[in-house]
């Protein structure tokens, strides 16, 4: 299956995420309106999610009347993306980085979905003139943006040697070892591992690699990463007859779907058989794509997804803030958020209010309420995660640690369990 490329507009973009949501209030003084922004994918198949992320962060902006503390809020949206990708575009990242430094009004960004696009974007925003420009994750898992991970990593992001990073979502150290962890426990012997040869998928290749090893079980591939695929090939049949010869229990797929995946996918399907024969195993750049999981190959797969899937987030908190949020979602749109990283979509504008909250309405004044002092805990009363959501003043990085096990099933993603790295 071809990727879906879809080409929007940034006019149309904007138009169709707020939709039938109020404007910012006219009466408003232009000194204390400030701008947030999104940076997203918004071509490829990953444009479901990521639209539906935009939508509920403009429908959550309605609903607190496009408030922060004495600082009235609108919203900017970026694509990174290309339709020549069909994906997020390093050109892209890099320009946007440019742009959201020079719109004077923007004090912070959402995003972005694709770590390799915040490696690039962050030490852009580090050097923001007046003050390091934060960005808040609802969607990066790549670890060294963050922590020690390859050489160099996390300090080459910040040039000016302070952060103005964060996420809400955990990191491929963490995901990765679950993938390994879950994998033993259902049986699984011998995997074999592929990487797209991004940063994202060798990230969380290496951390399922270094967990099999470590828990016992045979890891077929070679190298940290195991064997990369390449996005342009239109056929992988030769690699998976490689494969089939050392008959492996699992193929774990660190990547995403974006990178030819549905190809990669049949072909797996093709050469060694159902995933009830081999099973199939891949990270959260397989989450959220309708195009994965109505293929027929797909069914059966298992996934991990880098927090709790809203199901999880409804069950653990059924009367929440979250609870709530998810209902006026479908009522504005007449359908759910597709994916789970909309919510936490939401989860980092929330962090992000609260530090212009907090603020003198600056962009360093921003990144200082995040990273110093007290920093940003959002109640769990009012956060939409159903749970409270503390960022670390060290890091940048939130303080759960939250995965969720999905499987593919009739063309849906149905939660398995949570699932808490031992």
């Amino acid at each position: 299956m071809k990727n879906r490329y879809r080409v929007i507009s940034f006019a149309a973009t904007v138009s169709m995420v707020v939709a039938g949501l109020a404007a910012v209030p006219a009466a408003t003084s232009a000194a204390t309106v400030l701008t947030i922004s999104t940076d997203l994918p918004l071509q490829g198949s990953s444009f479901d999610s990521n639209d539906s992320t935009n939508k509920a962060i403009a429908l959550y902006l309605k609903q607190i009347k496009y408030k922060a503390g004495k600082y009235t809020v609108k919203l900017k949206i970026y694509d990174n993306a290309t339709a020549a990708k069909g994906g997020w575009d390093d050109a892209k990242c890099a320009a946007n980085a440019q742009a959201h430094v020079a719109n004077k009004s923007e004090v912070a960004v959402m995003g972005t979905y694709n770590s390799g696009c915040a490696k690039i974007i962050v030490p852009i925003l580090n050097q923001a003139p007046g003050g390091a420009m934060t960005m808040v994750s609802n969607a990066n898992t790549n670890p060294g943006l963050t922590k020690v991970w390859n050489p160099g990593e996390p300090d080459i992001y910040y040039p000016k040697g302070i952060r103005n990073y964060a996420r809400v979502c955990t990191t491929d150290d963490i995901q990765g070892s679950a993938g390994a962890q879950f994998a033993k426990s259902i049986g699984i012997k011998s995997v074999y591992v592929l990487n797209d040869t991004q940063t994202y998928g060798q990230g969380v290749a290496q951390a399922f690699t270094t967990e099999a090893k470590k828990i016992g079980l045979t890891v077929l591939s070679s190298g940290a990463y195991g064997e990369g695929w390449d996005a342009k090939q239109s056929s992988y049949e030769a690699m998976f007859t490689k494969i089939a010869a050392l008959k492996p229990d699992m193929i774990y797929i660190g990547g995403i779907f974006d990178n030819n995946g549905g190809q990669l996918v049949k072909d797996k399907f093709k050469v060694l058989g159902n995933n009830t024969v081999v099973k199939m195993m891949a990270p959260d750049g397989f989450t959220g794509y309708p195009d994965f999981n109505s293929m027929p190959e797909a069914d059966g797969a298992y996934l991990s997804f880098a927090g709790l899937s809203t199901e999880l987030l409804l069950k653990n908190s059924p009367n929440g803030a979250g609870a709530k949020f998810v209902k006026a979602y479908k009522a504005a749109y007449k359908s759910d958020p597709i994916g789970s990283y909309p919510i936490y979509g939401v989860a980092a504008v929330q962090v992000i209010l609260a530090a212009l909250a907090k603020s003198d309405g600056t962009r360093k004044g921003v990144t200082n309420a995040i990273f110093s002092g007290a920093g940003i805990t959002i109640p769990a009363a009012q956060s939409v995660l159903g749970k409270a959501l503390t960022i670390s003043t060290l890091s940048g990085d939130t303080l759960a640690k939250d995965i969720t096990i999905e499987v593919v099933k009739g063309g849906q993603e149905v939660t398995v369990q949570a699932w808490t790295v031992k």
